[in-house]
């Protein structure tokens, strides 16, 4: 394996952030970090790559603890924030000449790996374009691009999406699979439940607490309840009459749509129409729906709480 966590905690004053986080990562590995705003990934992300020490626990790159030799790890790893890191007033061009120096890449080296850099990230054409004047994706694609400039083992990635338009999002994507293909190991953290798909394992994090990591394919196999689908003519009514129904474990809004979680056996689609019915709560339809992330990662915070 490339990445090792033991027992990772980490507090600030009262707050976890980071409670007993266990995790490995192998080669050509992506693994996703999912959770919504202020679950602990920025913090666990901080403490892979030692720019945070941890109360407890450790983390090892390439079995080296980044708390007792970090220069060593960090040679393995890229790390990437969440936070805008590059120099605006830099050209793209000299922002990637500026970090291949920082990372002592050999000058027999520099140009063909900036211009594979410059392939992946199609930015060749605005390589005098000042940091600062890029648009959003254009921005992560090249402080990606910095990141990779020393051919690191190991990409730490926070929320490297985020913020970005849907073509710019799946560009990015694409060069994360292209180094996932070539044995580059890859930690990346989301608040968007719809890209834990992308990846090939998932962590569910929530209060600093990892709530289940596995294939992406298996963590839906974890959602035990059946889910309905209910187009109500108002929905909020619709919402605090299901609420009240024993069996019904989750009812909560989507869009348009009102899901409902039912126990199994506590009779299904003829509970949830019987129940509007009854308190003269007009709705459309009612369907049988698959749960996705957000469904699964709503039924295991409930069973964390």
């Amino acid at each position: 394996m490339i990445l090792e966590a033991q027992g990772l905690t980490k507090s600030f004053g009262e707050i976890r952030a980071v409670q007993g986080v266990d995790l490995t990562v192998e080669p050509g590995e992506i693994l996703g970090l999912v959770g919504p705003d202020g679950a602990g990934k920025s913090t666990l992300l901080r403490l892979l790559v030692g720019v945070l020490d941890p109360d407890a626990g450790y983390a090892a790159v390439g079995g080296i603890k980044v708390g007792e030799d970090p220069e060593g790890a960090r040679e393995l790893l890229g790390y990437m924030p969440q936070q805008y890191s590059l120099y605006a007033d830099l050209t793209v061009s000299e922002n990637l000449r500026f970090f291949a120096d920082m990372y002592f890449v050999p000058p027999a080296e520099r140009e063909k790996r900036l211009e594979r850099l410059f392939e992946f990230s199609r930015l060749k054409p605005y390589t005098a374009r000042p940091a600062g004047k890029l648009s959003g994706g254009m921005y992560k694609k090249l402080a990606l691009s910095c990141t990779l400039i020393h051919t690191p083992k190991l990409l730490i990635l926070d929320e490297p999406t985020t913020g970005v338009d849907p073509l710019s999002r799946r560009e990015l994507w694409d060069i994360l699979y292209a180094f996932s293909a070539e044995g580059v190991a890859i930690v990346v953290s989301t608040p968007y439940m719809d890209e834990a798909e992308r990846c090939h394992r998932v962590s569910l994090i929530h209060r600093g607490r990892l709530l289940v990591t596995d294939s992406p394919a298996a963590i839906l196999g974890h959602f035990a309840d059946e889910l309905f689908e209910v187009l109500a003519e108002n929905q909020e009514k619709a919402r605090a009459v299901l609420s009240a129904v024993p069996g019904v474990r989750r009812c909560y809004p989507a869009g348009s749509l009102l899901k409902v979680a039912v126990a199994p056996g506590a009779g299904g689609e003829n509970l949830v129409r019987r129940a509007l019915e009854n308190r003269a709560a007009p709705f459309a339809s009612v369907e049988k729906a698959e749960p996705n992330f957000e469904d699964i990662f709503l039924s295991l915070e409930e069973s964390f709480a």
